[in-house]
C-alpha cells in the first residue's frame, strides 16, 4: 500500500484500519487528504485481502471537523468571487471526492467516532455503513452560524436521520451539539460505548463482517444502498438480480452444510 501524508493505514486479518491523521487540526481535511482518500478507496475496492474497513480519527479530541479552511478556502477576490466557483452553474465542491461511496467502494465501512464530528465530517459519515461512537462523541454542523449554506452535509445525513433532526442540526449550527446518546436515539449512531471499549467493539464488528464471504457481503451492501435510490417496486425486482449475482455457489453450499450441522454462532446481544 502507498504511504500517505495525511492518513495511516493498517491491514489486520481482512480489516483495513484507515486513520485520518491530522490531529493538530482535529483531523480537518485539506486537498492532500481528499486526494489520498479518493485513491485509497479506489485501491481498497480492488484489494481482495480487504473485506471490511474501519475509518477513525487520530487522537481523542475529534473524528473530523470538516474542511481545514486555512488550507482549502481563501478570501474572496476584489470582485467578490469565492474560490471554487467558475460560473453560477459550476461549483468545485472540496468534499465531493472524500467518501467511500463517491469513490465506488462497495465494501463495508464502519466509522469509529470519538470526540467531535462536525461540518464536512458528514461527507464521510453519510457514506459509511454504520457508526459506533464513544459516549463523549458529539455531532453538529456549524455552517449556518458562520454565514454559509449547509447543503451537502445535511443531505448526506438524511440517509441516516429523520428530517426534523437534520433540520434542527443544520439550523441551530454551532449553538447546539448532539450527544452520542441522542445520535443513537435518532439513528445516526448504531451503538454507544465507553471510550476504553470503543476499539474493541469496532474490531469485533469488523472481524465478524470480514468472516463472511465477500461476494455475499458486497451484494447485500449494494442492494441496501440502492433501495434508497429507486422506488420500492423497482428495487424488489432488482433483488432477484442482486441475489443471483451476489451468491457464490461454493460458499452457499458451505453455509448450508454448517447450518445443517448445527455449527451455530454464539451471538452477542446489543
Amino acid at each position: 500500500m502507498t504511504s500517505f501524508e495525511t492518513l495511516l493505514y493498517e491491514l489486520d486479518d481482512g480489516v483495513a484500519w484507515v486513520t485520518l491523521n491530522r490531529p493538530e487540526v482535529l483531523n480537518a481535511f485539506n486537498p492532500t487528504m481528499e486526494s489520498e482518500l479518493a485513491q485509497l478507496w479506489y485501491d481498497l475496492q480492488r484489494d481482495d485481502e480487504v473485506r471490511c474497513v474501519v475509518l477513525r480519527g487520530a487522537g481523542e479530541r475529534a473524528f473530523c471537523v470538516g474542511i481545514d479552511r486555512d488550507a482549502t478556502i481563501g478570501e474572496a477576490d476584489p470582485d467578490g468571487e469565492m474560490p471554487g466557483y467558475s460560473t453560477p452553474w459550476e461549483f468545485d465542491d472540496p468534499g465531493r471526492r472524500l467518501g467511500p461511496k463517491a469513490n465506488h467502494l462497495w465494501k463495508p465501512v464502519i466509522a469509529m467516532v470519538d470526540g467531535i464530528a462536525c461540518g464536512g465530517a458528514f461527507y464521510l459519515l453519510g457514506e459509511v455503513d454504520f457508526i459506533i461512537a464513544s459516549d463523549r462523541a458529539t455531532f453538529f454542523d456549524p455552517h449556518v452560524t458562520y454565514n454559509m449554506t449547509a447543503a451537502y452535509e445535511p443531505v448526506q445525513l438524511l440517509q441516516k436521520m429523520p428530517l426534523q433532526e437534520v433540520m434542527r442540526m443544520a439550523l441551530l449550527g454551532a449553538h447546539e451539539r448532539m450527544s452520542a446518546q441522542r445520535a443513537h436515539q435518532v439513528g445516526l449512531v448504531s451503538e454507544v460505548v465507553a471510550p476504553e471499549d470503543l476499539e474493541a467493539t469496532v474490531r469485533w464488528a469488523a472481524e465478524a463482517i470480514a468472516s463472511a464471504p465477500p461476494l455475499n457481503v458486497q451484494g447485500t451492501l449494494r442492494a441496501i444502498w440502492m433501495a434508497s435510490e429507486v422506488p420500492r417496486s423497482q428495487m424488489l425486482e432488482l433483488c432477484a438480480l442482486y441475489t443471483r449475482v451476489g451468491t457464490d455457489p461454493v460458499a452457499l453450499q458451505e453455509g448450508q452444510a454448517a447450518f445443517a450441522g448445527k455449527a451455530r454462532i454464539q451471538p452477542r446481544t446489543r
